[in-house]
């Protein structure tokens, strides 16, 4: 590894990268957990109806490429670091797939489970964005930058279905 990909970032350097990627930084407040927005909370998980954003991943990811994927949904905001984490093992889903506005896979294996999961008509209504799997992500600069170029397609998916 070269000295530059060890030393740290300062925080105007990536503030000013993720704006270039089309990301604004959240900065974590320090507010008791009742002081949560209900609104926010209740978009991000409504059991009444469609899910905002779910994230199927693959089995046997380890810590630091969870780290990677839990630090970039939630640089893009509350609905997306709270979305719905599934896992295919085996090629199938483990649990059962809600319906949601928008699905972001990571790999294409993922994929192909997810649209043996899903009826047709939730595909149909559903943004599905395909990301390289968390392994590549974590280890190559191509398959992050398609990691943002995923994640800013869903952020524009959920803002043109709320309004």
């Amino acid at each position: 590894m070269s000295t530059a990909a060890q030393m740290p970032v300062d925080a105007g350097h990536r503030d000013r990268v993720l704006r270039a990627l089309g990301v604004t930084p959240w900065v974590r407040k320090a507010m008791p957990a009742a002081a949560v927005p209900m609104s926010e909370a209740a978009q991000a998980v409504s059991p009444a109806g469609p899910v905002a954003c779910v994230v199927i991943l693959p089995q046997g990811c380890d810590t630091r490429e969870l780290d990677l994927i839990g630090r970039a949904l939630n640089t893009c905001g509350a609905i997306l670091g709270r979305a719905a984490r599934l896992v295919v093992s085996d090629g199938q889903l483990a649990a059962d797939v809600p319906e949601a506005q928008a699905y972001l896979v990571f790999g294409e294996a993922q994929a192909h489970a997810l649209g043996r999961a899903l009826p047709a008509a939730v595909m149909n209504r559903a943004q599905i964005v395909l990301a390289d799997e968390p392994a590549l992500v974590l280890a190559r600069a191509d398959a992050k930058r398609r990691l943002w170029n995923a994640l800013r397609s869903v952020r524009r998916a959920l803002a043109m279905a709320e309004h």
